[in-house]
């Protein structure tokens, strides 16, 4: 598989293997921290890869020391010098970024290890499974520097994934929030040995690309809008739609021939 992927100075994109590829943010002397420019590059990232034919897709950062420590304080005199029209374009941008990380057709799994705050925070909570290695730390320090909670999508995805009082405390102190209380609250799915996480994070992907894509976008698609719609009826209503199409295609069929015949499915996606 060839991906036409852009060059980039803040992000890198490897295939680590057919159908799964890795997104580094590349900034370790600076603990992988956010720029403007990196916002953007989260956005071109994301329209290189919607279209890849990608299975699963990692996010981690570079380096040992962190996943990204958040906006890169030594550029933060860019956004307070802004007037509120380019602070607005540069929040649409920003979220723009992250949103094209979350709304990746196929899973997306983040691999954390060391500090996760602010902006990093946000990218994490974005993916659809976090693993945590032991030296994780979670933070939303928004309120630290005069911000709030409700920023690059936290407020939404955070109350979702661990309730809003949880929410509320995590986000009105700005604590952090280690491997070991974040697994127990549902913030990460797994643990993981720092020196295995990324082979960990390949296993989990590696067993996620032998499904059905169909089934699996599919899937993805239906976790996501049924958390975001208003009404079980309307769930319903979108899995019956999502698993009428399934029986379309070719891969159902397959795997009910693969089944009979006690042999592995052959997926193609069509």
């Amino acid at each position: 598989m060839t991906i036409d992927f852009p060059e980039l100075e803040t992000l890198t994109f490897t295939e680590a293997e057919p159908g799964v590829g890795v997104l580094a943010m590349n900034r370790p002397e600076r603990m992988n921290s956010q720029t403007v420019e990196m916002f953007g590059e989260y956005l071109a990232a994301g329209r290189a890869l919607r279209d890849s034919g990608l299975r699963a897709l990692i996010v981690t950062g570079s380096g040992d020391r962190a996943f990204c420590a958040g906006f890169d304080l030594d550029e933060i005199h860019v956004i307070t010098e802004m007037g509120v029209r380019d602070f607005l374009k540069f929040q649409e941008t920003a979220t723009g970024g992250i949103q094209s990380i979350r709304h990746l057709p196929f899973p997306v799994i983040a691999a954390v290890h060391g500090p996760a705050t602010g902006g990093g925070f946000a990218l994490a909570l974005a993916a659809d499974i976090r693993l945590a290695a032991p030296t994780m730390k979670m933070s939303a320090a928004f309120v630290k520097v005069g911000l709030s909670i409700g920023e690059l999508g936290t407020s939404y995805n955070l109350a979702r994934l661990v309730g809003p009082a949880r929410a509320a405390e995590i986000g009105f102190t700005a604590r952090i929030v280690h491997a070991d209380e974040a697994l127990r609250i549902g913030l990460v799915n797994r643990i993981v040995d720092s020196d295995s996480l990324l082979d960990e994070a390949l296993a989990m992907a590696r067993q996620i690309a032998q499904n059905s894509p169909g089934g699996v976008r599919m899937s993805k698609r239906a976790i996501q809008r049924n958390g975001e719609i208003g009404s079980y009826e309307a769930a319903l209503e979108l899995e019956n739609r999502g698993q009428a199409l399934l029986t379309r295609t070719d891969d159902m069929p397959e795997a009910l021939a693969a089944y009979t015949e006690k042999r592995a499915p052959i997926f193609t996606g069509a």
